[in-house]
């Protein structure tokens, strides 16, 4: 989803950065400047970095929310039948660019839910300081993730909700587009 909205905002005349992490896929509008990342720590980086020179931040990764507490740099040998693995909490990039937003940037995040989804949603655009939250459902078929559509509800920090239909990844990013440019004309 994130390439297919970078693509669609060089599209429309922005200077687009995409920070991306390893895909098969890369953008098709040559003018996307792709910065390439391995993991959510070096993603937060990046993004913290970028975020100050930006108008709009638009954040479509499904960055992990914990990572191992600790690597080994050996084989770890079996010792019974079960192993306990020790995870921390990454960084929340969405909280992080929320809470450092000047009052002329722009901050839209997306929230994968699987219960709740609109409840969870608006809590998320809430407590991470966003300006819009595109919803994703896992209950949904045909969309997300190892598919070339989505469905998707636009919710924005007036608590107006655009739900749209299956649909293309291309033409989902094109409503977030459209719905970012016309909160930027709202507030001029």
């Amino acid at each position: 989803m994130g390439i297919a909205i970078a693509d669609c905002a060089a599209d429309a005349g922005a200077e687009v950065v995409l920070v991306l992490g390893p895909v098969n896929i890369s953008t098709q509008n040559s003018s996307v400047r792709v910065v390439n990342v391995t993991d959510a720590a070096s993603m937060a980086k990046e993004c913290t970095e970028l975020f100050h020179d930006c108008d709009i931040a638009i954040l479509a990764a499904a960055v992990a929310d914990f990572t191992p507490a600790g690597i080994s740099a050996r084989k770890l040998k079996r010792e019974g039948n079960e192993m306990i693995i020790k995870f921390k909490a990454t960084a929340d990039i969405a909280a992080t660019l929320g809470e450092m937003k000047r009052p002329d940037q722009l901050v839209a995040g997306f929230a994968l839910e699987t219960d709740n989804e609109l409840e969870n949603a608006v809590a998320k655009l809430k407590k991470k300081n966003l300006d819009l939250i595109i919803l994703n459902s896992l209950r949904d078929t045909g969309a997300g993730f190892g598919y070339d559509s989505n469905k998707i509800t636009i919710i924005d920090r007036n608590n107006n909700i655009d739900k749209f239909e299956l649909k293309s990844k291309k033409e989902a990013a094109a409503d977030i587009i459209e719905k970012i440019a016309g909160m930027i004309i709202m507030t001029k």
